[in-house]
């Protein structure tokens, strides 16, 4: 009976989880479509305390802080802003990354998000940033590569950081054009965890080559 009553309760259990789970996976990808729409800081800003509100729910899962992090990242990027309000929004990207990276140390998307992370520093001060920052970028998506070798965004990222490093000074990307036809070749040959995990990239390599005149 003991046994019985057992086993019974740990169905329950189980069951209870899969539907936290999906329930859980239903919502980020609801919030992930508001990507499609983000095109201002303050449409980034709501995107970014959508995932927020997630994580503070769902407090062992890191996706969503990898998502509030990317979106403090690409405000950064954004034209039109200061140097203090893009190092602003890099701080409130940093305080979620390291969150991040405490619940996933051993996941190489989280490293290569800490490259973008440390190139949108970079980018915001290149001659003033370049010789500390550098490093750090590099040190990422090494470690990211070495947790996962076909992990598509490092690849991107080391990329995208070698292509930038040519041209500030002045040196020939061509060089680099045949790593990125070969790298979108084999983007889609990139199996993805799940539906809510990260798979952006590709559309930045099509800009590269496009870039190289193919």
């Amino acid at each position: 009976m003991k046994k019985a009553i057992l086993v019974f309760s740990t169905i329950c259990i189980t069951l209870t989880a899969m539907g936290a789970n999906e329930k859980y996976v239903q919502k980020m990808g609801e919030t992930l479509t508001g990507f499609n729409a983000c095109n201002s800081i303050e449409s980034y800003q709501a995107l970014a305390n959508q995932f927020r509100t997630i994580a503070n729910a769902e407090t062992s899962e890191w996706l969503p802080l990898y998502y509030e992090t990317q979106c403090y990242i690409l405000m950064s990027f954004m034209e039109n802003s200061g140097a203090m309000a893009k190092d602003a929004w890099l701080d409130q990207a940093e305080n979620s990354l390291e969150k991040m990276l405490e619940l996933a140390p051993q996941e190489s998307e989280a490293y290569a998000l800490k490259a973008f992370y440390h190139t949108g520093r970079l980018v915001v001060n290149p001659p003033q940033r370049a010789q500390t920052t550098s490093p750090l970028i590099d040190a990422a998506i090494g470690k990211s590569l070495s947790l996962d070798p076909g992990n598509p965004r490092a690849k991107y990222m080391r990329l995208s950081n070698d292509m930038g490093t040519a041209r500030f000074f002045g040196s020939d990307i061509t060089p680099y054009c045949k790593d990125a036809r070969e790298l979108l070749e084999q983007w889609d040959s990139y199996v993805v965890q799940s539906a809510i995990h990260p798979a952006w990239g590709r559309d930045q390599v099509e800009e590269i080559v496009s870039g190289c005149g193919e």
